[in-house]
Order: C-alpha cells, then sequence, then structure tokens
C-alpha cells in the first residue's frame, strides 16, 4: 500500500504567440493551475486545472482552483491510499460540491501516480485505447480575416491542421458571416470550417445566423446561445441543416443526460475538465453514444498536462467524428513539459508511457510560477513552504 504524504500547488502564467478571441474574453496569456500529489513510495502524479479568461467564461478561476486544492482536497487526501484513486475521488465528490476543474486536475495526478507505479498509460487505466492518433483542429481567433487566412494557409503547408473553428460572436452577424464566407472560399474542400459562438447570440439572431452560416459552407456551429437556454437549443438543432454543438452548458454526465433526453443539440464537446474529471469524460461520451449524439474532444486551452489527459481520454472513445481541438500547448511560445506533444499530419500522437506518459520542466516551470520559485505544499497535518 502506497500513502499520499504530500500535495503541492503552483500557478504558472505562461505566454501566447497572439492574441485569442473569443466573443467572452481576449486571451493574451493563459494561467495554468498544477497539482503534484506525492506518495510516500515515491512516487508522485501531477495535473492541471486551467480555465479561459479567469472567470470570464465559467464559474472557477485558476486562483480559487489552487484555494480549493491546498484548503479542502488536501485533507481529504491525507493518508490516503494512492492505490485506489476510485474511492479518493468518490470521498472528494460525496464532502466537495462542483469545482469541477479541480477535480478534475487532482483526478488526473492520481491516476498519474497510479498509472506509473502499475506500468501503465491512462488510457489503459480508462479501458484501453483504440487509437494511438486523435485528429486535431485550429481555432483561427485573431479577429482579422486576412490574418486567419495565412495562418490556416501556413497550417495546411505544415499537415498541422486541416480543420478549423473560427471564433465568431463580437461582430455583427453579418460581418461575422462574411468573415466565415471569406476564409472557406479561400481554403475550400481542403479544410473543414466550424464556427463557435460562445453563447454571444439570442435565439432569435441564432435562427437568422445558422443558415447564413450553412450556405457558406460552415459545418458545425458550436454553443450559439446561452447555457441556461436549453429549450432554445432543442428548437436551434432540431431546424438546422448543420450539426449544432453543446459546449458551455455540458458539465458533466447529468448535464449530458438532460441535453440528450431534450435533444438539444446534434454533438457534445467532450472536457475532462468542465465534466469533473476523466472518468466523468467517460460517462459524458458513454451517454452521448447511447443517445446517438456525436462527440468531439474538447479543450480549455490547456497546457500540456490536462491536454495529455484529455488525448488518453479520447483514445478510448469508439467514434471522434468531429475530432477534438487539443491545440492548447500550440498557442503557448513556452513548453512547460520535457518533451513537447508530438503534433504532425494533421493529428496528435497520444503519450504511450506509464500514467500520463509526460513530466514538467523543472526550470520552465520554475521560472513562469507566479510569485517565484517558491511553491505551496500541503503536508499532511502541516503547512510549509517547499
Amino acid at each position: 500500500m502506497s500513502r499520499i504524504v504530500r500535495v503541492e500547488t503552483c500557478i504558472v502564467d505562461l505566454p501566447s504567440v497572439r492574441p485569442h478571441v473569443l466573443s467572452v474574453a481576449t486571451i493574451r496569456g493563459q494561467t495554468v493551475t498544477l497539482v503534484e500529489i506525492h506518495c510516500d513510495d515515491g512516487v508522485f502524479g501531477i495535473g492541471e486545472g486551467t480555465t479561459i479568461g479567469g472567470l470570464a467564461y465559467g464559474e472557477e478561476s485558476p486562483e480559487g482552483i489552487k484555494l480549493a486544492i491546498d484548503s479542502y482536497f488536501a485533507p481529504l487526501l491525507e493518508g490516503a491510499d494512492a492505490d485506489r484513486p476510485a474511492e479518493i475521488m468518490a470521498r472528494i465528490s460525496k464532502t466537495i460540491v462542483g469545482n469541477h476543474f479541480a477535480k478534475s486536475a487532482v483526478e488526473t495526478a492520481l491516476l498519474d501516480a497510479y498509472g506509473q507505479r502499475h506500468g501503465l498509460a491512462i488510457s489503459e487505466l480508462l479501458g484501453g485505447r483504440v487509437r494511438d492518433r486523435i485528429p486535431v483542429l485550429w481555432a483561427l481567433a485573431s479577429g482579422n480575416t486576412a490574418t486567419d487566412i495565412a495562418e490556416a494557409e501556413s497550417m495546411l503547408d505544415m499537415r498541422r491542421h486541416n480543420a478549423f473553428k473560427l471564433k465568431i460572436g463580437k461582430r455583427t452577424i453579418a460581418d461575422d458571416v462574411a468573415h466565415v464566407a471569406a476564409i472557406k472560399r479561400a481554403l475550400g474542400d481542403r479544410a473543414s470550417i466550424r464556427v463557435d459562438v460562445n453563447m454571444a447570440w439570442d435565439e432569435a439572431s441564432a435562427r437568422r445566423a445558422i443558415p447564413m452560416l450553412a450556405d457558406v459552407g460552415c459545418d458545425l456551429v458550436e454553443q450559439p446561445i446561452a447555457r441556461t437556454n436549453r429549450a432554445g437549443m432543442a428548437r436551434l438543432t432540431a431546424g438546422a441543416s448543420i450539426p449544432i454543438m453543446a459546449d458551455e452548458a455540458l458539465h458533466g454526465p447529468e448535464d449530458a443526460f438532460d441535453l440528450a433526453t431534450g435533444r438539444c443539440a446534434d454533438v457534445f464537446a467532450v472536457k475532462i475538465e468542465q465534466s469533473g474529471g476523466l472518468f466523468a469524460a467517460k460517462r459524458v461520451e458513454a451517454i452521448a453514444r447511447a443517445a446517438g449524439v456525436g462527440v468531439y474532444g474538447g479543450t480549455m486551452l490547456e497546457a500540456g498536462v490536462s491536454t495529455a489527459a484529455s488525448a488518453h481520454v479520447f483514445s478510448t472513445f469508439p467514434d471522434l467524428p468531429f475530432g477534438t481541438e487539443l491545440f492548447g500547448p500550440l498557442l503557448l511560445t513556452e513548453e512547460i513539459l520535457q518533451a513537447p506533444l508530438q503534433y504532425e499530419e494533421f493529428s496528435l500522437a497520444v503519450p504511450s508511457a506509464p500514467g500520463l506518459g509526460v513530466r514538467l520542466d523543472r526550470k520552465k516551470v520554475d521560472f513562469f510560477r507566479r510569485g517565484g520559485p517558491t511553491r505551496a505544499s500541503v503536508t499532511i497535518g502541516t503547512a510549509k513552504e517547499a
């Protein structure tokens, strides 16, 4: 039996390669919360909690994730048997309401440590992978049509991405549709074009815009209206000629069941953090499959740790009809992993080493850690600086 002896967290602020313009925020860097769970046999696992735009996207922030883990998760991890991650997460779920991003980070670290100890990749702990590579799209979100076209052409030339998601919703519908149309004309059949509205429209606007987007060659519309307007999502889904995808409305298996029952979407964006963890994301996919809803592997623009965890999960899905968007590390100027994830031939290679199959670059993490080289550490029974 191996016992958990220490939980460490830190916040890392990383610069991005360009501004990333969404309807809810403009991202000029990404803030990542890292957690390490250390065991008495010397094994430790790593996890990540990352949000979009601080609190602009959802109810958790990087600072809140760190505080929750330090104050509420760490005492529950005290002395726990590290070889029973499911039991630990069940105890956490009974004691801590919500906090899906923090739960995902902790579960990732627990499974990373367990996989290392037993020589198994996380995908094998989740039932086994059905693919070693997963397709990955790129988000065109500079806000400038010419820049986006040039960026897409570069990605196609490098054979890194051949599907693109356009972030729209900040401009008028006419301007957004013109933006999408220009990019689709430039790329033609060489690439799939989808859009993400991030809830920027009301239902009437969405009803007007979706047929226009279909006419210019858009393949999918993501979360066009507010997450709370499920009846409106159902009406839009029933009347649309292209798939409608739920994202912000989908926070775990319970939401998945409700959305599937109400026929509120054609596609689910499955995200491990938004779902509340890796096993929860698996349950979301199972509900979608049972209901005949397509799935798509989503991202919170995470860095390498959570991207690797997501890749392990998505590699176990029987079908990925709409691919994934695990491009988060590529949006950052700095790599915090010792060995970067491998992107080529329009896909990402799923790590195969035990656990997550990735390790942190300590020098990079220390350099970009908020507050300098000292990181918060909670040792069982006491708090200290390590």
